[in-house]
């Protein structure tokens, strides 16, 4: 078990109804997968394990950043199994992070965005120490702009004007699946829409938006 600080999952404004028990992977009860193994294949192996169980578990849970910074999150348990007495290094947490970007599917937070995430909204300040924030995207920017896009079709939004609110907390969003969308992750996949000639974002703080 590595003595330095456990690598941890932060978030705030958790979910009113909290998701069933995460399904672990058969790995995670195995001590050999909390450290970092010397072979290159199978460490190429461990770094692909462990990625699907960050994203899974992300997903679950709504989680669309993570701090790696221990705090004593809710979450500890992705990267800390408390029954084997094992804690990923975060050395070995950065590293995969690192094979996650390289993959799409993390990107490290900008500077001065927190390490917070969860179910609605960015949250406040508990981030963790430079390059230690992530978005992990079990969605990337664009697969949520095309749910956002579908969503116009479907709903003959095409011409309206909507707040950015409006969205992900309005009620004629509620039960997509980007309802409760973090909002700079909702940013992200607007700027695609924007590139796409599909939106058009405006006022003060890009706050509305308008679909074509």
């Amino acid at each position: 078990m590595s003595s330095t600080p456990t690598p941890t999952p932060t978030t705030t404004n958790l979910p009113s109804q909290p998701p069933p028990p995460f399904d672990f992977p058969r790995e995670y009860h195995f001590p050999p997968f909390f450290t970092r193994q010397t072979n290159l294949t199978t460490h190429h192996s461990q770094l692909e394990k462990w990625s699907s169980l960050i994203l899974s578990y992300a997903r679950q849970h709504r989680i669309f950043r993570l701090s790696l910074s221990y705090d004593g999150s809710p979450y500890e348990d992705l990267f800390r199994n408390r029954k084997l007495g094992r804690s990923l290094r975060l050395s070995d947490a950065r590293e995969i992070f690192e094979f996650m970007r390289k993959e799409g599917r993390a990107e490290p937070v900008a500077s001065g965005k927190d390490g917070s995430g969860g179910s609605g909204g960015s949250g406040s300040g508990n981030g963790g120490a430079a390059g230690d924030v992530y978005w992990v995207y079990w969605r990337t920017p664009e697969e949520w702009a095309g749910l956002i896009e579908a969503w116009v079709d479907e709903t003959a939004q095409k011409g309206a004007v909507l707040t950015l609110y409006e969205l992900t907390d309005g009620e004629g969003t509620r039960g997509t699946e980007f309802y409760g969308l973090d909002p700079d992750l909702l940013q992200k996949a607007l700027q695609v829409l924007v590139r796409r000639g599909k939106a058009q974002i405006f006022g003060q703080d890009q706050q509305g938006v308008k679909f074509f």
